[in-house]
């Protein structure tokens, strides 16, 4: 266990730089290193990709609430459409959840790796979609925001992959929509969470989960990855305002790519 705590130390380590380095999530990297240490442990297979998504969900809990402060620190964090937008996250963060935790570990890992596959994509092509309407009406940001909510669930990410670009689409501005998308990171997180714990109680119940475990939640890795990324994260900030971000996000994208490709091979080789 000693060993695996300082493997978790340093992955946390790693992700926290990351995401401060180019203001990315740690969900693809986390889920697929998860699942391989999850596996290397022995964690029993049925469960091995649920575990990794709750447990990196969970991450994004203490991770997003220091993003939305710094951001509502310079007043960059749209609190109304936060408030119009939060109910459809929830129902859709949970609705994904409870999908998620009754795929088969494979079907949920070609899901996963499909739409990291458009993630990287977007990120080595830069693709922007180009302002062209403007915000919906409250009805329109709730059926949003299930639709954000329930894919953000399902692959273990704050939505700002999704939020961003559409506030975008939306002619909110840059600064703005990355604001707003780290505050709607917190109730997708928080409801994400409850989610995995919830769904995962009967497996944890019935003795399949290994001990640690709090439903589908690894606690010793959902600590180590926390407890260092949150110390590191504040690095990548600073290293972000001196280093050429464009290509360190090609870079970051082929890294995505590799692992996911890693994860797959791990999950359909047993």
């Amino acid at each position: 266990m000693n060993e695996w705590l300082l493997i978790y130390l340093a992955l946390g380590a790693f992700t926290g730089f990351m995401a401060g380095l180019l203001g990315v999530g740690g969900g693809g990297i986390l889920v697929p290193l998860f699942t391989m240490m999850f596996a290397a442990q022995g964690f029993s297979e049925t469960h091995l990709l649920h575990m990794a998504l709750g447990t990196a969900m969970t991450t994004i809990i203490f991770t997003s609430v220091s993003s939305f402060r710094a951001h509502h620190k310079h007043g960059a964090v749209l609190w109304p459409v936060v408030k119009a937008i939060a109910p459809g996250i929830v129902l859709g963060t949970l609705a994904g959840a409870q999908i998620a935790t009754r795929m088969s570990t494979r079907g949920l890992a070609i899901f996963f790796a499909v739409f990291m596959g458009y993630t990287a994509t977007q990120m080595l092509l830069d693709i922007k979609p180009k302002p062209s309407r403007s915000l919906p009406g409250s009805g329109g940001l709730f059926g949003v925001g299930v639709g954000i909510g329930g894919i953000s669930s399902m692959v273990a990410i704050g939505g700002g992959g999704l939020s961003v670009p559409f506030m975008t689409w939306c002619n909110v501005k840059i600064h703005n929509a990355i604001g707003t998308s780290s505050a709607i990171g917190f109730p997708i997180a928080v409801s994400g969470t409850i989610g995995y714990m919830v769904n995962g109680y009967s497996a944890m119940q019935e003795g399949v989960l290994p001990p640690g475990s709090f439903g589908f939640i690894y606690l010793p890795a959902l600590f180590g990855t926390v407890l260092t990324s949150v110390i590191v994260a504040p690095l990548g900030v600073r290293l972000a305002h001196k280093l050429k971000v464009g290509v360190l996000k090609k870079v970051f994208a082929g890294m995505i790519v590799v692992l996911v490709a890693r994860m797959l091979y791990t999950l359909f080789a047993r």
